[in-house]
């Protein structure tokens, strides 16, 4: 088969973890060339900072050895950078004169330093902060000398600081603004920061602007604009960085800041891609790792030709941890004349907390020194969504120390941003694969893998793991006395042997109790379902067939109830209704809270007469299902149109009916805000909206009530369903058995759920056609996230 040829320009993160993708979805399809203009494998530059103050080498921040290119057929060539684009016969020529022909062309060029254009960078000790080899030059350097002068009082320049504090060095930051970091922070979190950072030991400049760099053949001193001069040994550039944009300038492709490309990462020639910080897509130069790796993704898909909803841009977050200070920066935090903010500042613990709000919806957000919101913070950010006074007085709440950070999070909350591995994805693969180390846990889940940033909490994480403080739902134990195993690996291995009833399951699984329990028994009988949709069918119910329904009540009589699709019947079916009951003496017959009529108290013998004589779907509340949907009818509180709210209804129930779920789906829909349904505290629940419907998941009206949370906002009726559908297939797949909605959530995030419906691809696979549940990882393989989704293994997609 002839395989495609695929050249990648550029060695680092955004290129590579493209090309990951790309193999893992279709691993057969392109023959894989790789140009990198240093001499390395690839590494993580974010993680630089690190090797300069000493806490790592080199082999700690390579990402990829030498090995992961043989073993997966890609012909790297370093230290060699491609000098020429030649679009009319598709190859690529470089500065060492090889020519490599393509059939896809990926440029992923990067950033180079801004260099500032005075006189003097040309002399000795004058570098930039972007390589490995720069690092290597300022180690050298602190070793004979100990002035430093840093230009750039961003993220970069800080670090940057901070590395050559551990060297020795006498260290003055410069910045032309009036605080630092001001595109991450405030100016109240900026003062801040930088007095933090002079009780640390660091100089600086602020409103400085560089004139000139003064010396003979090395530099000696810095003058500025307004007159004085500062003497320095070393000056290290870190006033940004540009996007390196030359190749495709000169190879006549369309460019602006950046690379000009569209929602599928294409440029203006055919064939020709880029990606990561060279990429400008819809005016806006990305330079932080999550965005460049959601747009590795994209591309990955539509480079395999899989189907794709494009990249849509992302909401910018910033979760760094600077010498020891946690920051977090999300959105619009500057705010303007048609926003408000609610500021708090804990002068003597140094804690500093801002959100910025457009009427009632949460837009922006800076944290100093208490970050642990920062996962919450981001999901109402990206969702837009209007916080209530009760919510917004918890997100300004201290966490409680007592009983640390890590164990006060929800499972379903983020750890890592970078790569969105959340507290519960650790402790899955920790306790799946016997991890011990955060080299394994990055290896296995590539948290702490990028920015490096969550690496003390990975650790927190991995000692409590470790401890015995632990709570039961985070430990994976046995699920009954039956057996050994996991919920998990109980599924698992039913996959593997392909067993087909309760009893083969229990056989193949060496239960130890061979005739199971009253834990067990359903439990597999669920799984087999789900694994062999044809089971289902072929199991003695308490159902006698799909029309006609008679649930066993206490005192061994029986309840049958008519089905009124939405809550609603005619004058017809109610005189049926009424002549059953008189025919057969049933006395009981109530109007339930979900709007169907019981008939209650019939006898088994009359049963056959009373379905005849019915001659009506019939419903039934026994088992796990997805119930009755709840409407609202009435007209007491509003006069709004119920018309759409009772087609959806129906329209939900009769492709729903008779589903089984892991736990039973109570829904709801209300036509209005007016939740005449009570929808918001229904596993599904559905609120009508100017714009359309609101869909809320996760809420429970037991003895404590849970409200649920937004989902998302569909447009019309039928992307309603097919969003309903494809989250109750989801939950059916990934949810343990009785695992109710809302602990499901909190277990995988929310974030997570919608990550797999708006994905074109996957919510594909979650769309109710034929309820059928993925038979194994391997035919999963390339197609659902491995890091969160529950029956596929935490760290491959390998069968063990």
């Amino acid at each position: 088969m002839y395989k495609q040829k695929l050249v990648l320009v550029g060695n680092g993160m955004a290129g590579i973890r493209c090309v990951e993708s790309i193999i893992s979805k279709d691993p057969t399809a392109f023959e894989i060339t790789i140009f990198g203009s240093e001499p390395h494998v690839n590494y993580n530059r974010i993680l630089l900072s690190t090797v300069l103050q000493g806490n790592t080498s080199f082999e700690d921040i390579t990402i990829n050895d030498r090995n992961w290119y043989t073993e997966n057929n890609i012909q790297l060539f370093t230290g060699e950078t491609v000098v020429k684009i030649d679009k009319e016969t598709r190859k690529i020529k470089t500065d060492k004169e090889r020519e490599v022909y393509y059939d896809k062309l990926i440029i992923a060029t990067g950033s180079v330093p801004f260099i500032l254009p005075v006189t003097g960078v040309d002399k000795e000790g004058v570098i930039a902060f972007r390589t490995i080899e720069d690092c290597q030059k300022m180690i050298e350097t602190s070793r004979k000398h100990k002035k430093a002068v840093v230009i750039g009082g961003g993220l970069l320049g800080l670090e940057a600081a901070r590395g050559l504090l551990n060297l020795g060095m006498e260290v003055h930051v410069v910045h032309i603004a009036d605080y630092l970091m001001e595109r991450q922070l405030d100016s109240t979190a900026s003062l801040l920061l930088q007095k933090e950072l002079e009780n640390q030991g660091m100089n600086f400049l602020l409103k400085k602007e560089t004139q000139e760099l003064i010396g003979n053949e090395r530099v000696e001193r810095v003058r500025f604009k307004d007159g004085t001069e500062l003497d320095a040994d070393l000056v290290v550039m870190a006033a940004g960085v540009r996007p390196n944009i030359q190749l495709a300038k000169e190879s006549g492709i369309d460019t602006n800041r950046a690379i000009i490309v569209n929602d599928y990462l294409e440029t203006s020639i055919p064939d020709i891609y880029a990606v990561g910080e060279c990429a400008e897509h819809q005016g806006v130069v990305y330079g932080l790792v999550k965005p460049l790796y959601e747009q590795g993704e994209v591309l990955a898909k539509h480079i395999c030709e899989m189907k794709c909803s494009g990249y849509q841009g992302s909401v910018l977050s910033t979760q760094l941890k600077i010498s020891g200070v946690e920051l977090f920066s999300v959105g619009d935090f500057h705010g303007d004349e048609t926003t408000k903010s609610i500021t708090t500042f804990d002068e003597l613990d140094s804690v500093y907390k801002k959100l910025v709000f457009q009427g009632r919806k949460i837009i922006g957000a800076v944290l100093y020194g208490d970050t642990n919101n920062s996962s919450r913070l981001l999901d109402m950010i990206v969702k837009r969504q209007e916080v209530s006074s009760e919510e917004r007085r918890a997100l300004f709440q201290s966490p409680n120390t007592a009983e640390g950070l890590i164990a006060s999070m929800a499972n379903h909350e983020i750890i890592c941003h970078c790569n969105a591995v959340s507290k519960g994805g650790i402790i899955e693969a920790v306790q799946n694969k016997g991890l011990s180390t955060v080299e394994q846990v990055k290896q296995c889940t590539k948290a702490s893998g990028s920015c490096g940033g969550c690496k003390p909490a990975v650790t927190e994480l991995l000692t409590y793991i470790q401890s015995n403080l632990t709570t039961q739902d985070e430990k994976q134990t046995a699920f009954c006395s039956c057996t050994k195993l996991t919920e998990d690996e109980i599924v698992y291995k039913m996959q593997l042997q392909d067993v087909s009833t309760v009893q083969e399951a229990m056989d193949a699984l060496e239960w130890e109790n061979t005739k199971g329990c009253s834990t067990c028994r359903p439990a597999l009988s669920y799984y087999l379902g789900m694994i062999h949709p044809e089971y289902e069918i072929r199991q003695q119910t308490l159902f006698i067939n799909e029309k006609k329904n008679a649930t066993v009540q206490s005192d061994n009589l029986y309840s049958v109830i008519p089905q009124m699709y939405g809550g609603m019947t005619n004058a017809k079916d109610l005189r049926k209704i009424a002549n059953v009951a008189d025919k057969y003496e049933i006395s009981q017959v109530a109007v339930t809270s979900e709007q169907r009529i019981h008939l209650m108290g019939v006898k088994k013998e009359d049963l056959p007469g009373v379905w005849a004589d019915l001659d009506m779907p019939l419903s039934s509340k026994y088992g796990n299902t997805v119930q009755n949907v709840k409407t609202c009818i009435g007209e007491h509180v509003c006069s709004c149109d119920k018309q759409q709210s009772l087609l959806l209804a129906v329209d939900l129930e009769k492709r729903l009916e008779q589903v089984s779920t892991p736990y039973r789906i109570k829904m709801g829909i209300s036509a209005c805000m007016h939740n005449g349904a009570g929808s918001t505290t229904k596993d599904i629940g559905v609120m009508g909206i100017d714009r359309g419907w609101e869909i809320y998941v996760g809420g429970s009206s037991g003895r404590d009530a849970r409200a649920g949370e937004l989902l998302c906002v569909a447009g019309t009726n039928e992307e309603a369903i097919e969003i309903i559908i494809g989250f109750i297939q989801y939950y059916r797949e990934t949810a343990n058995y009785l695992e109710r909605t809302w602990k499901w959530i909190e277990r995988v995030g929310l974030i997570h759920v919608r990550e797999v419906l708006f994905d074109n691809e996957l919510s594909q696979q979650h769309y109710l056609n034929d309820w059928k549940w993925p038979r194994s990882g391997n035919e999963q393989k390339g197609k659902l996230d491995a890091r969160l989704s529950k029956r596929i293994n935490v760290c491959t997609m390998k069968n063990p």
